[in-house]
C-alpha cells in the first residue's frame, strides 16, 4: 500500500534536551550504587526547613491548604528521627513526633494530646488529617533505601521521550508465590539525580508519592534542598524547604531523639 507524497509528513525527532544539557546513561547496577551511595554515607542530620501542609483529597477534591511554619528534623541511624514544628502564631511548639526503633510518639501541645504506638499500625482516621502525621513518614521520604539483594528484585525501565528522560527503577518483592511492586525510584537522565520515589501497598495503590529537587551539597554530601512528600490514604501533603542542614557532624545524640510524655497530657495508646 503506497500514500501520494504530498499526504506524508516527515520530522525530525531530536535528542531531548535540558538547559543545553544532553541526557546521561547508566546500567542498573550504576543507579543501585547511586542509590546506596546517597543512604549509606548519612550517619545523622539536623534539618531547619519551612514546612507547609495540606489536607485532603490529594488527587481530586477538596483541599486545605495550611500556612507555612518553620520545622526541625533530627535523624540518627539506623532509623531514628524526631520532627518538631513550630506554631508561627503562639511561637511555641505545635507537633513534636518521634520514632525510634519500631514505635513512635506524637505530641500536640495544643489540644494537650500524647499518641503513642507501633510502627506499622495504621494512622487513625482522624476528621484532622495532620493527626495522621507519622515520623516515619518523614523518614521513608527523607532516606532513600538502597534494594535489599537478599529480599528483593530490581527492574530498570527508560521512559525518555521528547519531553522527558527519566530512568525508572522498579524494586520488587515476593509474597508467597506472588510478586509485588514495592517501590519505584525516578533517576532525572540530565544529572542522574533522584528525583523521585513512589512506595506502593500489596494492591498497587500508592502509599508514599515523593518528589525531590534542589539538590545542594552540606557536609561534602548532596541532598535535596525540596521535598515534597504526598500520603494520598494518608489524605495530607507536606513541602519541605531546606533552610540549613549539618550532615554527620555529630551534634544528633539519642538524648536528643527522646521524647518524653508532657506531664498532665491525654495519653492515647494506638494497637
Amino acid at each position: 500500500m503506497s500514500l501520494p507524497g504530498c499526504l506524508i509528513h516527515r520530522r525530525v525527532v531530536t535528542t531531548p534536551q535540558h538547559e543545553n544539557q544532553p541526557v546521561l546513561s547508566a546500567t542498573k547496577q550504576e543507579l543501585i550504587q547511586h542509590v546506596r551511595d546517597f543512604s549509606d554515607r548519612i550517619q545523622s542530620f539536623t534539618i531547619k526547613a519551612d514546612m507547609s501542609a495540606s489536607i485532603g483529597s490529594l488527587y481530586g477534591g477538596k483541599v486545605t491548604d495550611y500556612p507555612a511554619i518553620t520545622g526541625y528534623i533530627l535523624f540518627l541511624r539506623p532509623d531514628d528521627i524526631r520532627v518538631i514544628g513550630l506554631d508561627p502564631v503562639i511561637h511555641g511548639t505545635a507537633f513534636d513526633m518521634a520514632s525510634v526503633g519500631n514505635t513512635f510518639r506524637v505530641s500536640i501541645p495544643p489540644k494537650n494530646q500524647f499518641i503513642t504506638g507501633n510502627n506499622d499500625a495504621p494512622a487513625t482516621q482522624s476528621q484532622n488529617k495532620l493527626e495522621n502525621l507519622r515520623p516515619i513518614a518523614f523518614l521513608r521520604s527523607l532516606l532513600i533505601a538502597p534494594p535489599d539483594p537478599k529480599t528483593e528484585y530490581t527492574l530498570l525501565e527508560d521512559d525518555t521521550n521528547e519531553t522527558k528522560a527519566v530512568y525508572i527503577l522498579l524494586i520488587v518483592k515476593k509474597e508467597g508465590d506472588q510478586l509485588v511492586l514495592e517501590r519505584n525510584i525516578y533517576f532525572n537522565r540530565y544529572t542522574l539525580q533522584i528525583s523521585r520515589q513512589k512506595t506502593l501497598d500489596g494492591s498497587g495503590n500508592i502509599t508514599s508519592d515523593t518528589k525531590y529537587a534542589a539538590w545542594k551539597t552540606y557536609n561534602g554530601i548532596s541532598f535535596p534542598a525540596s521535598i515534597d512528600i504526598q500520603r494520598p490514604q494518608d489524605g495530607y501533603e507536606v513541602v519541605l524547604t531546606v533552610m540549613d542542614m549539618k550532615i554527620n557532624t555529630g551534634e544528633v545524640t539519642p538524648e536528643k531523639l527522646d521524647l518524653k510524655q508532657p506531664p498532665g497530657a491525654q495519653v492515647k495508646t494506638l494497637p
